[in-house]
C-alpha cells in the first residue's frame, strides 16, 4: 500500500485549468522528484497534497484512508510536513519563539533540540538569534525543523534548493537523505537537476497531467519530456 496517493488531481484558477487529472504514488521511505517547466502546476500540487488547497476533483489518500471532509483536515495535520519555497518564518521573532509555534510541547521540542532532527539540522545552535537575520539556508533549516514537528511521515518541499550556496544545498540534501532513510516519505517539487539523484521515482507534469518517467532521465531528454517534445 502507498503512503500517499494522489487519483485524478484537478485543479483550476477560474478558466485556466491548471491541473487536469494528476496522479502521484509514494511509499515509505521514497522520495519522489515532480518537475516541470515554470507555471505546470508543482506549486499547486504540492498545496493541495498538503491540504492547504482543495482540489475541484479527484482524490487524496494516506495509507488508504482517503483524505476527506473532517477526517481529511486530520488527515492532513497527522501525515504532513510542508515546506514552501518561500520562508514561512516570523522575522521579528526568535528561532526559538518560531519553534514554539509549532511545537506544542516543550518537552518534545527540547529533545528534538539535543538529539533529535532538530539537533540534527543544526537549528539547536540558532535559537537565540532572530529568524529574519538568519542566512538563506539557516532560515530552510529551520522551516524543515518547523515543518517536522509532530513527526509526520511525509514531507513535502517546494523548491528547497531556492537562493542557497552550495554548501547549504549540500546540506539539505544531507538531513532529506537522512529523513528518507528512517522510513520518511519526501515529495520535492524541483528545478534542480542535482536533486533528482534523492528520487526513487520521478513524476513530469505537463499540461496539466503527471506522467511518471525513468528516475535515471536527465539533461536534454529530460527536457523534452517537460516540453512534450518527445
Amino acid at each position: 500500500m502507498e503512503r500517499l496517493l494522489a487519483v485524478n488531481i484537478v485543479c483550476s484558477y477560474g478558466r485556466k485549468k491548471v491541473l487536469s487529472g494528476v496522479n502521484i504514488a509514494a511509499g515509505a521511505g521514497q522520495c519522489v522528484g515532480i518537475v516541470g517547466t515554470n507555471g505546470c502546476g508543482k506549486s499547486t500540487l504540492l498545496n493541495i497534497l498538503a491540504g492547504l488547497r482543495r482540489p475541484d476533483g479527484g482524490e487524496v489518500y494516506f495509507d488508504g484512508r482517503r483524505a476527506e471532509g473532517r477526517q481529511g483536515r486530520q488527515l492532513f495535520m497527522q501525515y504532513v510536513g510542508y515546506v514552501p519555497q518561500e520562508s514561512n518564518l516570523i522575522p521579528e521573532l526568535s528561532v526559538m519563539d518560531n519553534l514554539r509555534l509549532w511545537y506544542r510541547d516543550a518537552d518534545s521540542l527540547q529533545k528534538e533540540l539535543r538529539q533529535g532532527f532538530l539537533h540534527e539540522l543544526g537549528v539547536d545552535e540558532m535559537c537565540r538569534m532572530k529568524a529574519g537575520k538568519l542566512s538563506g539556508g539557516m532560515k530552510k533549516r529551520v522551516s524543515i525543523g518547523c515543518a517536522l514537528a509532530g513527526n509526520p511521515p511525509v514531507l513535502m518541499l517546494d523548491e528547497p534548493d531556492a537562493a542557497l550556496d552550495l554548501p547549504g544545498k549540500a546540506d539539505i540534501r544531507r538531513y532529506l537523505t537522512m529523513y528518507k532513510e528512517l522510513g520518511g516519505t519526501i515529495l520535492l517539487a524541483t528545478h534542480d537537476e542535482i536533486d533528482l539523484d534523492l528520487c526513487d521515482r520521478i513524476f513530469v507534469l505537463n499540461r496539466g497531467m503527471s506522467r511518471e518517467t525513468d528516475r535515471a532521465l536527465r539533461g536534454e531528454l529530460l527536457i523534452k519530456q517537460m516540453r512534450n517534445e518527445e
